[in-house]
Parts: C-alpha cells; structure tokens; sequence
C-alpha cells in the first residue's frame, strides 16, 4: 500500500477519536487475531507489542528487534481493511532518528498509527527524559509529514504503570508529560494502569485531548469510561493472554476430569479457513 491510499486510512482513524462513541480496540497480536476482531466489527485494529513479542519467545520490552516487529504489523495490515495502528515500545532506540526511523517503517508496512511510550525497562530511571520523549514525537510527527501520512501517534506515559514517585506525585506528573506530548504533535495520550474513575476524569479534564485508557478487570466499562470523557480504550496482551489462560484450562481439565468443556464457544475451523481467504 503506497502513501496516498494510507493518509485517507489515517484521516479515518483520527477521526474515531472524536466520537461520539468511544473507540474500542482489542488488541491484536497476530493475523487470525486481526480478522477474528475486524470480522467482529471492530472499526480499527491496533496491535500489542507484548503479544506479538510473547507469541515469538520473547519477553515485554522491546527484546524483539525492530525487523521482527514491523513484519509482524505488516502482515497484520496485508490481511485487514480497516485501519491498523502499530504499538512499537519506545521506538527502539535511545535516539528521536531511531523513533523516526521506527515510524517510517510502521507506514511500509501499511499502518496509520503508532503507539509510543516513555518506559526504558530500567528499575533504576524507568521514564525516558522528558525532552528526549518529546524530541522523539516531534520525529515522529515529522516523519509522518514527510511521507504525506498524518500519522495517529497515541503517546504513552507510564507514570502509573511503572509506579513512578510517590503515590501523591503520580497524577501531576502524569499530567506534565502529557501535556508535553500533546503540545509536540501526539495526537492521543495513553496513561495505562490507571482504574479509578476519579483519577481518569481528571486526566480528561486537564489534558484536553484525546485520551487513551488500558482496560481489564476492575476498570470501568466502556459506557463509564465514554461518560467520563475518554476517547479510547485498549486491552494490550491481555486479550492474548486471555487465550493463553483458556488453554491452561483446557489442559487443567482434559487431564484431570477427561473432558473437554473448555473449547465450547471456539471460532470454528471453518470459519477462520473462511477468514483467511480459502
């Protein structure tokens, strides 16, 4: 897919963030992933770094290569129609180029959006400075233009996922990186563990963008959430690992009860041979 059929795919997908209704993306982590939530009707796709990393032996942050990943997210994209962001870690590399480079390759493969996130994996300094996690939207958003692509970037901060600071110190702070990230280009900002409806008003309130909330058990539905002000609302690897959980079950149950109740439900043979094109 060449550049001028992906910006009226990137136009489409900013524009879901707009609403009325909230955008609702189950990540996906591989192809027969993709097509079972686009055949569920889901408006976009939006891929998880972690499942994609974990489904090829490898463990969360950013261990995958650079290659790796974006051949993951490019067969993704060949096999929908609707349109595909890609969640690339903190861009692999220490540099704005290296994000800049990373965003050149997520449109060659065929997708419109890019998750960007601020983590290092290092206990000791877990957030990326701030100026480099601006300079590196601002490549981003350059890369983008150059291309003639006006890239989604959903930026994350992982304030409260990292436990950042104190307790007392996480909402501000939070708050003073998304602010920088929106005001460098970032048309989203994603602020995962965060559960409370309080605290998530709150970031709607001060942000005043367009944000993005991590979902799973114990957070608010998704009417909470769209009543609160939120724009989207993702799951990450847990969808895959949800299906990882099943097949435990699965086993725990065929070897000590015999049966097989656990693959009631299943998306059929058939049914996925239809899915991917047979």
């Amino acid at each position: 897919m060449n550049n001028v059929e992906l910006q009226p795919k990137a136009e489409l997908f900013r524009a879901m963030h707009g609403g009325p209704a909230i955008l609702v993306l189950p990540n996906a982590w591989d192809v027969a992933s993709a097509r079972v939530l686009e055949q569920a009707g889901m408006q976009a796709i939006a891929t998880t770094s972690a499942g994609i990393a974990f489904s090829l032996g490898y463990p969360d942050g950013q261990r995958i290569s650079r290659d790796e990943m974006i051949a993951a997210v490019a067969r993704i994209a060949k096999a929908v129609k609707v349109p595909v962001t890609a969640d690339v870690e903190a861009g692999y590399g220490n540099r704005a180029q290296d994000a800049a480079r990373t965003a050149k390759a997520v449109m060659e493969a065929g997708a419109v959006g890019i998750n960007l996130e601020d983590s290092t994996g290092n206990p000791e300094r877990p957030l990326v400075d701030l100026p480099l996690a601006v300079e590196k939207i601002k490549a981003v958003r350059e890369a983008g233009r150059a291309a003639g692509v006006a890239l989604v970037i959903n930026a994350r901060t992982d304030v409260y996922l990292e436990n950042v600071g104190a307790p007392e110190t996480r909402f501000d702070e939070a708050c003073r990186r998304g602010k920088a990230f929106r005001d460098a280009g970032a048309d989203c900002v994603f602020v995962p563990g965060v559960t409370d409806s309080e605290t998530i008003g709150r970031l709607v309130q001060q942000l005043k963008c367009p944000i993005n909330i991590l979902a799973g058990p114990g957070s608010p539905s998704t009417r909470e959430l769209q009543g609160l002000g939120v724009a989207r609302v993702s799951m990450g690897s847990k969808p895959m690992l949800a299906g990882l959980g099943l097949l435990r079950r699965l086993v725990r149950e065929v070897t000590e009860k015999g049966t097989y109740s656990a693959l009631e439900g299943l998306v059929t043979h058939s049914e996925m041979q239809k899915m991917l094109g047979a």
